[in-house]
């Protein structure tokens, strides 16, 4: 199929990604669990595939072509990474100044805040880590996954028990 689709065969190319995608993709999802990125990843690695099956075709390799495209996978999956961490290294930009609050506020934000930091201090760390991520570094479900290496599930229904916690330990 490899050979069939170097000559551009457009049907070869079909039945090669219809048989071997479901496997990449659970390879792939074995190394990340970001369904975004997996889609990411699967695009580029055929799209090097269509434009690549001529080399691998015309070479002497004695490999399979089913490790040739986990080898193309595997590159662009650690691509993806790399881009992933680059765009976490890109410095914050600064907010501008707001106004200063009147001495009253601040008075009662550190009761509130004293009362708040008691009853974070309350919950299990599982479930501040996550209230940790999402309210304070203002992170999306997703990236709150990807942060703390558990199921988006698993984050819903941690935040949602932090909510609960710290309502009835503040009210």
């Amino acid at each position: 199929m490899v050979r069939r689709t170097a000559a551009g065969d457009r049907h070869a190319f079909d039945e090669l990604y219809r048989r071997t995608s479901p496997w990449l993709a659970v390879r792939l999802r074995r190394r990340c669990s970001d369904d975004d990125v997996i889609a990411d990843v699967m695009q580029e690695t055929y799209l090097a595939v269509w434009r690549a099956a001529g080399d691998f075709a015309g070479s002497a390799t004695t490999g399979s072509a089913v490790g040739w495209m986990w080898t193309i996978a595997a590159n662009r999956l650690v691509d993806a990474f790399r881009r992933r961490a680059r765009q976490k290294d890109l410095p914050a930009v600064q907010l501008a100044a707001t106004v200063a609050p009147a001495a009253e506020d601040e008075v009662m934000a550190g009761r509130v805040g004293h009362d708040l930091e008691q009853a974070l201090l309350t919950l299990p760390d599982d479930v501040r880590q996550v209230l940790r991520a999402m309210v304070l570094d203002g992170l999306s479900v997703r990236e709150t996954s990807l942060l703390l290496g558990v199921p988006e599930g698993t984050v819903k229904t941690r935040a949602r028990r932090a909510r609960l916690a710290l309502r009835e330990a503040l009210s």
